[in-house]
């Protein structure tokens, strides 16, 4: 059952992050149309490149298992404000729909965090080991 519970991780991680990197570097290849999306809905470019940024960078990190839960929490944010901001007044169907399963994902991974496939186990592993091979490291000496 455990295996399972860590392919399903490894699998919602990499396809929320590849979903995230696709929708982060298309804001950011047509900057200039996704202000003027942001300005429509009245948030400032700051808005739009801190958006971008956001999605593309945590999706990467999600990709690679590399600080998973402040990445989930930085995504599920961002499609709570793309459902309140821009999806809500659409409806469900053709409106929300996809971004609430974004942040059902996002939040789903905020909670889980990374699991054994990730690089977050291998950096913890390594500290692990170093600290059990010198343990003045683990008592902060």
């Amino acid at each position: 059952m455990k295996n399972r519970v860590e392919w399903s991780l490894l699998v919602g991680r990499i396809i929320l992050g590849i979903i995230m990197v696709a929708h982060g570097m298309q804001k950011i290849m047509g900057m200039e149309k996704t202000i003027g999306m942001f300005d429509q809905i009245g948030l400032p470019p700051i808005m739009a490149y801190t958006t971008a940024i956001i999605e593309a960078v945590a999706g990467l990190t999600l990709i690679i298992g590399f600080y998973v839960i402040p990445s989930a929490i930085a995504l599920a944010i961002t499609m709570f404000g793309a459902i309140i901001l821009v999806k809500f007044k659409m409806g469900l169907i053709g409106g929300y729909e996809f971004p609430l399963a974004l942040l059902g994902l996002s939040v789903m991974l905020s909670i889980a965090g990374s699991n054994k496939w990730s690089l977050m186990n291998v950096i913890n592993k390594q500290r692990e080991k170093e600290a059990s091979e010198n343990p003045s490291l683990s008592s902060g000496r």
